[in-house]
């Protein structure tokens, strides 16, 4: 059996505010739900920054924590990407 994985507290601060997102996604309409998804995993991916570079995580974990709370919204309904 292979040593679990160790990561820092930032990294895991990430993999949390991932699965958080990912959480909001299902308290969307069913029909819109995969749009949402998509957009997330978009967001993931769509900014290369390396594990180094604390700064620019910390600010775009902030940057996401208010996007998430603006989109959690119930009066969202629908994203296009």
């Amino acid at each position: 059996m292979a040593a679990p994985v160790r990561r820092s507290g930032l990294q895991q601060e990430v993999i949390n505010f991932y699965r958080q997102c990912f959480r909001a996604t299902l308290q969307k309409p069913k029909e819109n739900r995969a749009r949402f998804q998509a957009f997330v995993r978009n967001e993931f991916r769509n900014h290369k920054i390396r594990k180094s570079d604390f700064t620019t995580i910390e600010y775009m974990l902030r940057r996401g924590k208010r996007q998430l709370e603006a989109y959690s919204s119930p009066s969202i309904k629908d994203i296009h990407l």
